[in-house]
């Protein structure tokens, strides 16, 4: 049994198909999934989505690369985590890429993310690229250690990984682990212990090889699975095990 910690099934290329979507999610051992919002002007489709199915749960949060979408609060972010199945505050963090100036607006949205996760006992969901000075910084500031939660589709450094670690939050490693470039994330996923590991995604973006290019979903995540194994040197069914019961312990959501 595996478990994809990072999708975003409301997004056109899975939406269109969300039935079919599911059906192979199943196929392929794939048990249960996270979609994860990026703005809040998505999320009652997400909910929608999520309540009529028993193996997919959802998060609220705004990305912290969206602009000209709904500003967030901490008010609203906590009263839209306490819907049924809404298990994590984010998709947030900062993103220096796409905003190379690193505006006063994106850290402002961040804490706000990390204040509602203290208040409402979610953890947070973490996205940090370009910017990992200034997020491990404001994660310290905003004491997001009492939430928790997790830096997804991991891409950084092993000391970023150690720093995010000392603060209880796990490591998610996306398809690119599998990408043939990858060697130095290669390299962190084989210091990470098992048990602050996920495996995810991220779909539709960043199908892992050998569906590299292709859209990404859910039924791909086995083989992160298999590419952390191999980097393990341990039975992928090891992998898949450990993996999900980081999920459901993580986001407390009672095992199957």
């Amino acid at each position: 049994m595996y478990v994809d910690s990072h999708c975003h099934l409301n997004f056109p290329e899975l939406r269109a198909e969300f039935s079919g979507v599911l059906a192979r999610m199943h196929a392929a051992g794939v048990s249960h999934a996270l979609s994860v919002c990026t703005k809040l002007e998505e999320f009652d489709d997400i909910h929608s989505m999520v309540l009529g199915t028993e193996h997919v749960f959802a998060s609220v949060g705004v990305h912290p690369s969206e602009t000209g979408c709904r500003e967030v609060d901490c008010d609203t972010l906590g009263a839209l985590s306490q819907r049924a199945r809404v298990v994590a505050i984010g998709e947030t963090g900062l993103d220096y890429y796409w905003h190379k100036e690193a505006p006063d607006w994106q850290r402002e949205r961040f804490c706000q993310h990390i204040q509602a996760a203290r208040e409402t006992a979610k953890p947070l969901i973490i996205h940090t690229r370009d910017a990992a000075a200034d997020t491990l910084r404001l994660m310290r500031q905003e004491r997001a250690r009492e939430a928790g939660g997790v830096m997804h589709c991991f891409t950084d450094t092993l000391e970023t990984a150690q720093a995010a670690m000392e603060m209880g939050f796990h490591i998610s490693f996306s398809g690119i682990v599998t990408f043939k470039r990858a060697q130095a994330l290669r390299e962190v996923a084989a210091a990470v212990p098992m048990e602050l590991l996920l495996i995810e995604t991220d779909s539709p973006y960043l199908a892992p090889v050998p569906h590299r290019g292709k859209t990404n979903e859910p039924s791909f995540v086995p083989h992160v699975a298999a590419e952390i194994a191999r980097i393990k040197g341990m039975p992928v069914e090891d992998v898949a095990r450990i993996t999900s019961e980081n999920f459901f312990r993580l986001f407390r959501i009672p095992h199957p």
